[in-house]
């Protein structure tokens, strides 16, 4: 996480709305189904809190998991995996690199090339559209 990033509680408060702070912050879930209207456009997927540029449009797919899925970052380097235990479950969770914002989860079962599922919250991402 870069330093410019880090923020207190109060300051992410003021910044995201509540559900997510409780998602990027606090590694909540959000309903699934509750971002059907993301953009079908080229353009790149970025961290709703500090604005890193994370997947592109070309690498999202409809996995019918009702959150946003994609088969591969932008780069490796823009996110960190780490083992998630919670609920009873072995996981691998995704966060940001630059700020450590809680994104998703990334599974074994995605389609070719990688065979990856990045399955993430939209309240943790934002939206660039190609120029």
């Amino acid at each position: 996480m870069t330093e410019s990033f880090i923020k207190t509680k109060a300051e992410w408060k003021a910044q995201l709305s509540p559900l997510a702070y409780k998602v990027t912050r606090k590694g909540g879930t959000e309903p699934a189904f509750s971002h059907d209207d993301f953009p079908k456009s080229g353009g790149t997927f970025t961290c709703t809190c500090c604005g890193t540029s994370l997947f592109d449009a070309q690498t999202k797919f409809d996995s019918g998991t009702g959150w946003p899925s994609f088969f591969r970052p932008l780069t490796p380097d823009t996110i960190i995996e780490r083992a998630d235990n919670k609920l009873f479950m072995q996981r691998t969770e995704v966060a940001c690199a630059n700020c450590d914002a809680h994104l998703g989860h990334v599974f074994p079962d995605g389609p070719a090339p990688t065979g990856l599922r990045y399955c993430l919250n939209g309240v943790a991402l934002g939206f660039t559209p190609e120029d």
